[in-house]
């Protein structure tokens, strides 16, 4: 697992390169604008997580996160399997979106995760967790906390690429690259 203390060593935020797949899209449809894509990742309350288990057999999960400063942020106990996992192998996926098969715009963020240790980091990203999805944790040495005795390790998934499915018409596949 990569421990960092806020970003260190993942790559500061950019506007991502963007092309749209025209094999997967509507030969009417464009690349959907970065905005679209970046307001999805603020406003989405839940995602699914997918890690790699020590003996390569994939784990997928629902968990809330935070997009803020061009990552995603996650919590969560060090004893629980997603924590276990990212342990073994950083490598991760977190994917949102709509139940609809005909509107919406569905995001599957590729990254690595990195533990965010840094008490102001930690405080900043407290404060996202109350306002947007109304969980209060309080921030411990290193992690954030129930208060009592639960302690949840928060990470930082930067995006190495980043797909957005466009439904409906035109429908459209546009990959996102980070320099």
């Amino acid at each position: 697992m990569i421990h960092c203390d806020g970003y260190h060593p993942l790559m500061p935020a950019t506007t991502p390169s963007s092309e749209l797949n025209t094999e997967f899209s509507s030969p009417e449809a464009v690349a959907r604008p970065w905005s679209e894509v970046e307001q999805v990742l603020t406003t989405a309350e839940m995602y699914w997580l997918s890690t790699i288990r020590a003996d390569g057999r994939p784990h997928v999960t629902p968990i809330p996160a935070v997009w803020h400063d061009g990552a995603l942020h996650i919590c969560t106990g060090g004893q629980e399997q997603k924590a276990r996992n990212l342990d073994h192998d950083a490598r991760c996926v977190l994917t949102t979106g709509t139940p609809s098969i005909g509107s919406g715009l569905d995001v599957i963020v590729e990254g690595t995760a990195a533990r965010v240790t840094e008490r102001e980091r930690l405080m900043t990203l407290a404060a996202l967790w109350k306002e947007r999805l109304h969980w209060d944790f309080q921030v411990g040495e290193d992690s954030f906390t129930d208060g009592g005795d639960r302690k949840g390790l928060v990470f930082a998934v930067r995006p190495a690429k980043i797909l957005a499915f466009g439904k409906g018409e035109p429908y459209s596949q546009t990959r996102y690259r980070f320099s």
